[in-house]
């Protein structure tokens, strides 16, 4: 009865969270800045005010650790046991904190770097609410030209742009549109009496190469990501509602749409679209505008979307006055964790995890979560509220994961993120005991031999149980 108390109350909570999400969504849609100048604005938007509202997850976050610390010996008998199961592979990272104090309530191998998979994602969103703020756009705009029948289509890093063909009713949170850019374009050409132009567009927000250290050649032919570039539409893919195929040109193709788009809503443009460089200070023309930085994190966690790591990523290198490169942004996500007081344990050479060249340690990965997770930082509060819930959500609410007679009774109870590579397996999150204390764990194998998944949700159950 008890155990069946504890998750209807979770449950309950969660929906309230949930509630509480869609609320904000609604109300802050059109949240941007107040004043436009005609002056050439970077790609991120920030927020309005230092008074602006800061999402965060509520009571799920304010109830934790309020309960006594779970007994550590059986919490370490438990979890000795399960760590012990051969489908784990040769090595294996394994914390629980206490999220209040930071207590390690359980500890194997904390400290090695291990190959994080999109668990990496944790990094790169706490990075992005950290140095962008969680309330920052992305835009998208259309500049005049270097004539008055010419403009740039310049593309901000926002990968989650719509396109014709994507749904009108799609995920959670609200796209910007390609159709809605081009219909706010053809009304400015028009109030100056421009029916025809020349099309070129802009993606040099991002630079070096598309593709990122210790990517696997498949990946893009696979489905897995698209080419990274600062101007794309549907995250690169041709059909929205598919992951395959990956168009090899996201930004030559999501001109090419717009060209259409504009002539659409009555501006006819030249069939060739070029790529150019915007000349600063060119008037504006028109723009749109992604969700904010926390609800695009949240999203990037719950669906494991690569494509939008990779571009906040890159945002967080532009803000800290390194290159939109990969590089860049492994620099700046760094600095990010440094500032934050995480960087020990943290190795990372793209955002979305696909690289093999990632290492992060089970407690430096922990003790990020248990950061996010903490009163005093609600600007971090949604990588907490962008994990996965155990049976419903995400990565988590496929159907295969907390199934097991082991694992089951975490369903509702554990939040968490799931990393999958070839012969690797993590998973990253927080959980409330059953005498009502916040932990955070992260369990890592990467030399796994087939899968280790159903190990890992037994590990996180018993964490929830303790």
């Amino acid at each position: 009865m008890r155990e069946r108390w504890v998750a209807l109350s979770t449950l309950a909570m969660l929906q309230i969270v949930t509630i509480v999400a869609g609320s904000y969504a609604l109300t802050h849609e059109d949240f941007t800045l107040s004043a436009m100048t005609r002056q050439t604005p970077p790609p991120v938007v920030p927020a309005e005010s230092p008074s602006a509202p800061v999402f965060t997850s509520g009571p799920v976050l304010a109830r934790g650790g309020d309960g006594p610390l779970p007994p550590k010996t059986t919490l370490a008998r438990e979890l000795t046991d399960a760590l012990g199961d051969r489908a784990l592979g040769g090595r294996v990272g394994a914390v629980v904190l206490d999220a209040a104090t930071g207590q390690r309530l359980f500890a194997k191998n904390p400290d090695v770097g291990i190959t994080p998979a999109s668990t990496t994602k944790i990094v790169t969103g706490a990075a992005a609410l950290a140095s962008l703020g969680p309330d920052a756009r992305l835009a998208t705009r259309v500049l005049q030209g270097g004539t008055p029948d010419a403009v740039v289509l310049v593309g901000g890093g926002d990968p989650t742009l719509a396109g014709p063909a994507a749904k009108k009713d799609g995920p959670y949170p609200r796209q910007a549109s390609l159709a809605q850019l081009a219909q706010r374009t053809a009304a400015a050409l028009k109030a100056r009496g421009v029916t025809k132009v020349t099309l070129s567009y802009d993606d040099s927000l991002f630079t070096g190469p598309s593709k990122g250290p210790g990517w696997k050649p498949s990946y893009i032919p696979d489905g897995n990501v698209a080419p990274v570039t600062a101007l794309m539409i549907d995250s690169g893919r041709l059909n929205p509602a598919q992951s395959i195929p990956r168009v090899s040109d996201p930004s030559r193709h999501a001109a090419t749409v717009f060209a259409r788009l504009l002539s659409r809503y009555g501006v006819a443009a030249g069939k060739t679209v070029r790529r150019a460089t915007a000349s600063p200070g060119a008037a504006e023309l028109a723009r749109v505008e992604s969700a904010p930085v926390y609800a695009l994190v949240e999203r990037a966690l719950t669906l494991s979307d690569n494509d939008l790591s990779e571009a906040l990523a890159r945002h967080v290198a532009l803000h800290e006055g390194e290159p939109g490169s990969f590089e860049g942004a492994a620099r700046a996500v760094q600095k990010v964790m440094k500032r934050l007081g995480v960087a020990q344990g943290v190795q990372v050479y793209d955002g979305s995890g696909l690289s093999t060249m990632n290492r992060i340690s089970a407690d430096a990965l922990a003790r990020l979560v248990s950061l996010a997770a903490a009163p005093g930082r609600p600007e971090l509060h949604g990588v907490v509220s962008g994990m996965p819930i155990a049976g419903f959500t995400g990565t988590l609410g496929n159907g295969r994961r907390f199934t097991g007679s082991d694992s089951k009774s975490g369903v509702g109870l554990v939040r968490a993120k799931t990393g999958t590579l070839n012969h690797v397996n993590t998973l990253a999150g927080l959980a409330t005991t059953s005498d009502g204390r916040l932990v955070t764990f992260a369990f890592m194998a990467d030399r796994v031999p087939y899968t280790a998944e159903p190990v890992l949700d037994r590990l996180a159950a018993i964490v929830a149980r303790a």
